[in-house]
């Protein structure tokens, strides 16, 4: 008859030693029936516990662990207006309180304890709020009587028997349950220590005496309680009152505001027909209409008129703020977005299935993903926080978890592992090989230290994907025509004016609520900003509707691999793929953006789809049922929707079942949920006659999408941007490149890739220099065409606030006569004038090294008096290498050129070459070459290899370093910012790979010209 009531789980942060699923999954195989998950000062983790118990049937007991004045008490939901009040009162608790923490006053449990069982459990609360706790809860108050077996525990026991007593009061059973077996109680003192943040060797009475916290069977549950069979039975009794569900949740989404003679089907049906004769030019083609009356048919019986209708009102708000956005994901499959402005890809034209966006089947709430620029993206979000207001609308939570490298540090600090230890042995290992190489990386340690590793080994695995605190989700909303408050608890995020509840976004979609996705876009703020300057300087106006398609220029760039700052394009791995792939037309670019993708790459299907589409295959179908959903990928899978729909054809797939698929697709860090469909799928394929090879081929591919599952949807979305910021790149490449930099931070490349190539191309770059430069980079005039002039905002350390007091005075006076003229208008202090010496802003006053000396005559001491003093004598100038040495050293960039520019005639004499040497050496060349870092990754579907990319004055060299080679020179790989490499080319399609045989320093004979010693990059 045992009813755990008292559990928490890990999203007690810190606390809980066992993941949600594990303590019911444990419950299930003790035979518990009902159980209470319990977690402290919040609901985090009843929805992952509430899809295991719907699955193995056990009964789930929503409930919290409540703080209250300095105390706490158990708080169960006996119903739905229980759960609610619950909720209600959480919220409250978090909103006041610092992050992280909760406090509620007695008095507001009393007033929330309607449809609530309280289990009350310290004797020494006053007496009148045990009389006011009698009143409020009446028979629904239970005294809680725990044993974990601990000295003092009978006194206690006793006092609050006797509290009870006099009270009338009864008694229930049972144990504080921090972990689901045993064996987690260590890790459970490891997150006691971190969440104190004390060693385990301090730790002292921090840490539980012993392991009675643990789920207990039946049978040991009865023996604890053995004198007191009643309260054991009373554990059940309340289980059987506890009756609420979260089935028993009816969610709605918030009514829109009509004109008062429509309804919302009428409004959004007129909408959406407005929008089809604009988007068509006073004429809706036939097939349009016959998808938008079936799309609007199936809105409505969904009743989602709401959703569609706020996601147009957002897109109306960011048109009238001057804010760019566009819709992406599964919206770009639906008509009616297309024509309410929402998404900006034609999906009858596309063929795009609308079942992937909604269907009458899956019966789930549609997902609409609004990418916005990133910059103005909070004017958005406070915009729906206003017009629903803080009771209706909250961000969705994302928890931090535990990855390997901070496990490490966690668990390393409380082993009392010395932290260079584990940065030594995280610096030097993958993700997740740590606790496995950790031990052998010491194993000439004593016994003792090594004991020590092996804790460190164990325990950091055990706390990989635990929550580690609750983040904010970038851009997640739940709306609700009732209070949202009543469904789940709202607390306060880190960011100002931003509130969050408790759920993250697998917990939104398992319990089917509308969620709308505001995600920051920085390309879209790089478009704005381009449109913005070409008009500006050119009177061309543009937009994302109006960029010309199929644009030959254009089209000749991106088949070049020459897509350096473009968006989704400019990687490595798609610039050496785009002149294989010779985009031709906006689909190729959609297949381009997916096609370098870990579940492409993962199920094998890239090189045979290349083979096809250069004619060196035949294009093949494993099963002519198959060829619908893969003849416009040449008979290869690609995309998400192909997966699905070949699930659907060719293993007998229900939609439903099909959903399932896509829903574990896309869990893939969740205990490796995809696994459950291998065998189902190949078998059910096998026996509709397709090779089996190729059954697995495509099963490794869905395993894949776990990693990044790529939907065409998203893809059509994307490529309309690949192709609008290729478009802007080559027809506007000073303007675009302006735009860059003043995005920052964003991208692939540091800005001084950008500028070197800016510089490739013809676009002359000009100097910070206080004259001149505005606080961004500025357009100007040059020729027949347009300069970037450097702004302020690239002098280190400067700060905005100085570089504006600058454009102002400039401005308003005129341009500054002498230094001492910029001192004393701008108003600034020594530290600032060093600054600017630094990274040569004053450049046209004196040269760098004068500068730097006379900026110390300012006097910072003194208000609103500056003292500049010239020197006698001018220091010597700075050669060209030193100059852009200090460039980088305090700028990060370099207008005046390279660092290897100046040193070509020393390396060539080495027998270096360079960049644009390389390129044109035949294949299998044995080369040696030396350039700058600026690129290291190692993908985890390269079986181990590296990818380097160096640099130098005359552009890119790529780097293919297998394992064994990288093993070797490691320590060379991952520290050296100029490097030197011996090796082969591999060229082949215009793709030129130097494969390393080995890594070595290059040898240069120059001396550091700057007072600190810093790297290039």
């Amino acid at each position: 008859d045992l009813a755990p009531l008292w559990v928490k789980s890990n999203y007690s942060c810190l606390e809980g030693a066992s993941h949600p699923d594990e303590l019911i999954e444990e419950a299930h195989r003790l035979g518990i029936q009902s159980l209470a998950l319990t977690d402290r000062d919040g609901v985090y983790g009843l929805v992952r516990a509430h899809v295991r118990a719907r699955e193995l049937g056990v009964h789930l007991i929503a409930g919290a662990q409540v703080s209250v004045s300095e105390h706490r008490m158990v708080l169960l939901a006996e119903d739905r207006a229980g759960y609610a009040n619950l909720c209600q009162l959480l919220s409250k608790g978090r909103l006041r309180s610092p992050k992280g923490s909760s406090d509620v006053t007695w008095q507001e449990v009393c007033e929330h304890a309607s449809g609530l069982i309280a289990l009350w459990n310290e004797p020494l609360v006053p007496v009148s709020v045990i009389s006011d706790l009698r009143d409020a809860f009446d028979e629904r108050l239970y005294a809680l009587i725990v044993r974990h077996q601990q000295v003092g525990e009978q006194r206690r026991e006793g006092q609050l028997r006797e509290r009870a007593a006099q009270y009338h009061i009864p008694t229930v059973a049972g144990t504080e349950v921090l972990y689901h077996t045993m064996g987690r109680r260590p890790l459970q003192d490891i997150l006691t220590c971190i969440r104190h943040n004390v060693s385990l060797s301090t730790a002292g009475r921090l840490i539980r005496p012993n392991g009675e916290h643990g789920l207990h069977t039946p049978e040991r549950f009865d023996r604890l309680f053995a004198n007191d069979g009643l309260s054991v039975y009373r554990t059940r009794e309340i289980a059987e009152r506890c009756t609420f569900n979260f089935s028993q949740i009816r969610y709605r989404y918030p009514a829109e505001a009509m004109p008062e003679d429509r309804t919302t089907r009428e409004w959004l049906r007129e909408l959406t027909m407005k929008g089809a004769k604009k988007r068509y030019a006073g004429h809706i083609p036939g097939n349009v209409l016959d998808q938008l009356q079936n799309e609007l048919g199936l809105i409505h019986e969904l009743e989602y008129e709401g959703y569609f209708l706020t996601m147009y009102e957002i897109v109306q708000f960011c048109a009238r703020s001057n804010i760019l956005c566009q819709g992406r994901g599964s919206a770009a499959n639906s008509a009616v977005c297309y024509c309410l402005g929402i998404t900006a890809v034609d999906p009858v034209r596309m063929g795009l299935l609308f079942e992937r966006f909604l269907s009458r089947e899956r019966a789930e709430p549609p997902d609409i993903d609004l990418d916005i620029e990133h910059s103005l993206r909070e004017e958005v979000i406070q915009f729906l926080y206003e017009r629903y207001g803080r009771r209706h609308a909250a961000m969705v939570a994302n928890f931090i978890r535990y990855r390997a490298r901070s496990a490490l540090r966690d668990v390393g600090k409380v082993l009392g592992v010395p932290e260079t230890v584990t940065e030594r042995i995280s610096r030097g290992l993958s993700h997740f090989r740590l606790g496995e190489q950790a031990t052998k990386s010491d194993a000439s340690a004593s016994r003792q230290e090594g004991r020590v590793y092996e804790h460190l080994h164990r325990f950091t695995r055990e706390i990989e994907d635990f929550p580690r605190h609750l983040s904010i989700h970038p851009g997640g909303f739940l709306l609700g025509h009732e209070a949202i408050d009543t469904l789940v608890p709202i607390e306060n995020a880190t960011m100002p004016d931003r509130t969050v509840i408790q759920w993250d976004k697998h917990d939104v979609e398992d319990l089917e609520l509308f969620k709308v996705d505001l995600l920051g876009l920085g390309a879209l703020n790089v478009v704005h900003r381009c449109f913005d300057l070409v008009e500006r300087h050119t009177g061309d106006v543009w937009s994302l509707a109006t960029v010309p398609a199929q644009d030959e220029p254009t089209f000749d760039m991106i088949r070049a691999g020459d897509t350096v700052g473009t968006f989704q394009i400019e990687s490595r791995a798609q610039m050496a793929m785009l002149p294989r792939l010779l985009p031709k037309n906006y689909y190729d670019l959609v297949i381009e953006v997916s096609i370098v993708r870990p579940g492409p790459i993962s199920g094998g299907m890239v090189h045979p789809y290349l083979r096809r589409r250069c004619g060196e295959e035949e294009v093949t179908y494993p099963h002519e049922l198959l060829r619908p959903i893969l003849e416009k990928t040449l008979g290869i899978p690609l995309f998400q929707e192909q997966v699905m729909q070949l699930a659907i054809v060719a293993a007998d797939y229900t939609p439903g079942e099909a959903d399932q698929l896509r829903r574990d697709m896309a869990a893939w860090r969740r205990s490796g949920r995809i696994d459950r469909h291998r065998e189902r799928l190949i078998a059910r394929m096998v026996k509709k006659g397709i090779a089996q090879e190729f059954a697995e081929r495509v099963f490794e591919q869905i395993r894949g999408f776990g990693e990044y599952g790529f939907p065409e949807s998203h893809a059509a979305s994307f490529a309309l941007l690949a192709y609008a910021t290729s478009w802007l790149r080559c027809h506007y490449a000073a303007a675009y490149l302006c735009a860059m930099l003043n995005a920052q931070p964003m991208g692939f490349y540091s800005p001084a890739t950008l500028v070197e190539d800016g510089k490739h191309h013809g676009v002359p770059i000009y100097p910070i220099d206080v004259l001149h430069s505005d606080v961004d980079c500025t357009l100007e005039r040059h020729e027949d065409g347009f300069a970037v002039r450097m702004g302020l905002r690239y002098a280190k350390g400067f700060g905005a606030e100085a570089g504006e007091r600058i454009v102002n005075a400039r401005v308003a006076e005129g341009s500054f006569a002498t230094l001492e003229d910029l001192a004393r208008r701008a108003d600034l202090q020594r530290r600032h004038l060093r600054r600017l010496a630094e990274c040569g802003a004053l450049g046209g006053f004196m040269q760098r090294r004068d500068a730097l000396w006379n900026s110390l005559g300012v006097d910072s001491e003194i208000d609103s008096e500056f003292v500049v003093e010239s020197c006698a004598e001018s220091f010597e100038s700075l050669g060209d290498f030193a100059e852009i040495e200090w460039d980088y050293a305090y700028a990060d960039h370099s207008a005046r050129g390279h660092p290897l520019g100046p040193l070509r005639d020393s390396l060539a004499e080495q027998g270096l070459p360079a960049a644009a040497a390389i390129r044109e050496m035949p294949n299998g060349k044995r080369v040696r070459y030396a350039g700058m870092v600026i690129c290291r990754q190692r993908p985890g579907t390269a079986g181990g290899v590296v990818f380097m990319t160096l640099e130098d004055e005359t552009g890119f060299v790529n780097l293919v370093i297998w394992e064994k080679v990288f093993k070797e020179h490691q320590i060379l790989a991952k520290t050296q910012s100029f490097l030197g490499v011996t090796g082969k080319l591999q060229s082949k399609d215009g793709v030129t790979h130097l494969v390393v045989e080995s890594l070595w320093v290059p040898e240069l004979d120059i001396a550091p010209q700057h007072t600190r010693s810093r790297d290039f990059h």
